[in-house]
């Protein structure tokens, strides 16, 4: 048997396991119909949106905002020594107070740059030199020094336009506080080292918006949600299948950071739809919506195939069994071996939920009493499976014939007789759970890692369910639900 759809066999055999049925009335001309579509229950899934940016220029950048020299100090005339009572030779003396210049600066090293987490950790070590000059006009100077390492933990956020914003917390502890000591005594500048660092806390948040929007998330997320309303192949042929997917929201759940490597977690919740045949449209695009916050784990599918099989690429199956049977005689009870050549065969849906199978064939009796006729035979009938089952069957089987009236008796005898439908029967009916497998294998590998235009897309289905066949006018549907994992991504440039 060729390969196929599942859901061509499925209707294949509806059609020829009707030929086993009763006629029931007078109708010959062929049943009408139907125009009725498939009407599907939207169905929502939230499909994992990678999104990665390199943070190595923002590391740059950082490196240029900072200044080398992080504040200088300058204090004159400040009280250096402090004047003191002392006892010499039973006389009390008061010492002088000894006044100085205090000057220096505080300057840091090299930027270092790494991601823990949601936090962005910017270290750098600082060292402060101060001196204290012209001390009383005695000594001309004392100096004195004093390191920190000082860490920037920086966490991002977007609002909800997609914008990144920033928020610096600075983390330091010196090894040495800045101070001086003169005579034993210890002048202390650590709250003016603290309220200097934090100006450049304050400078880092103002600044790290701008240097953040060079990392252009909001237009990588833009342009991957405007190539995500698209349609995407799943089968080339026997038959064509197509998944439609059409965004409906984007989630963030936060990110992560590894090294210099930027992963947002976003969620994409699209609908998707199936279509067997020609490829569908894409869908019309829509502005990328505001933000929503992720409200469950990014990469989960779960899908509803609406899988409706064109009743056209049904024909040739038909006919080509007709065909191969052909080459031996029915033989039929009264009448003896008849020969058929069998012609065009017509399947669409008809009224009621049924499906329509005309054949068009000639047929013979070698015994010349009962001479040839020709015509068409037309058989419906309701295709029934239990849900989560694919083995099918049929209920309210019908036959009437379009004939020459002298023949219309020998066309219905064959179109009923038991080995004529037999025939036909154990060539196409079967559990078509291997056709079903197949086809959803099929499915499964070419959308486990493929790439449609710009996007890459890895999904894997875990899980699969199906429910009751229906038949329409648009064609025959088998309801089918699933679970699996799916990313869409743009490759990096």
């Amino acid at each position: 048997m060729r390969q196929g759809a599942s859901f061509s066999m499925i209707a294949a055999l509806a059609a020829i396991a009707a030929l086993s049925g009763c006629s029931r009335g007078g109708d010959t001309g062929p049943p009408p119909r139907a125009t009725d579509t498939i009407s599907v229950p939207p169905q929502d899934s939230v499909i994992a949106v990678p999104v990665t940016a390199d943070l190595r220029g923002l590391a740059a950048a950082l490196e240029g905002e900072v200044p080398r020299t992080l504040y200088t100090i300058n204090k004159p005339d400040q009280v250096c020594v402090a004047s003191k009572k002392v006892k010499v030779a039973f006389v009390k003396l008061k010492t002088p107070t000894l006044r100085c210049d205090i000057v220096g600066k505080v300057t840091r090293g090299r930027l270092s740059f790494r991601g823990q987490g949601e936090a962005i950790l910017v270290t750098f070590p600082v060292q402060a030199e101060l001196r204290a000059r012209d001390i009383g006009g005695v000594l001309k100077e004392e100096t004195a020094t004093a390191a920190a390492n000082v860490t920037a933990r920086m966490r991002i956020t977007l609002d909800r336009n997609w914008n990144p914003v920033g928020k610096v917390d600075l983390d330091y502890r010196w090894t040495d506080t800045p101070h001086v000591e003169f005579l034993g005594q210890r002048i202390e500048f650590t709250k003016d080292a603290d309220k200097e660092l934090r100006k450049i806390v304050a400078r880092l948040e103002r600044t790290l918006p701008s240097q953040l929007g060079k990392l252009k998330l909001r237009a990588e997320i833009e342009k991957l949600w405007g190539k995500a309303f698209t349609s995407l192949q799943l089968n080339r042929v026997n038959p064509p299948v197509w998944m439609r997917v059409t965004p409906q929201e984007l989630q963030y759940g936060g990110y992560t950071l590894t090294g210099t490597r930027l992963s947002l977690r976003l969620g994409m919740r699209a609908r998707t739809e199936t279509f067997v045949g020609d490829r569908p449209p894409d869908p019309p695009r829509i502005a990328l919506p505001p933000m929503a916050r992720l409200g469950e784990k990014p990469g989960r599918l779960v899908f509803f195939i609406p899988v409706i099989a064109d009743y056209a690429q049904l024909e040739p199956v038909v006919a080509k069994a007709l065909v191969k049977r052909q080459a031996r005689p029915f033989p039929l009870p009264g009448i003896g071996p008849v020969m058929a050549n069998f012609g065009k065969v017509v399947v669409y849906g008809t009224t009621g939920g049924r499906i329509a199978a005309g054949v068009t064939f000639t047929a013979t009796a070698q015994d010349r009493a009962y001479g040839s006729a020709s015509g068409t035979v037309w058989l419906t009938g309701v295709p029934v499976n239990q849900a989560g089952s694919r083995e099918v069957s049929f209920s309210d089987v019908a036959i009437r014939g379009d004939t020459d009236r002298d023949g219309a008796d020998l066309l219905l005898k064959l179109a009923n007789s038991p080995g004529f439908s037999q025939t036909i029967a154990t060539a196409l009916a079967q559990n078509f759970e291997h056709d079903f497998n197949k086809l959803m294998g099929k499915i499964t590998r070419a959308i486990a890692d493929k790439r449609e235009g710009d996007l890459e897309i890895r999904a894997e289905i875990e899980e699969v369910r199906t429910g009751s066949l229906v038949a329409a006018g648009q064609g025959l549907y088998l309801p089918v639900w699933g679970e699996g994992t799916a990313a869409i991504s743009l490759p990096p440039h």
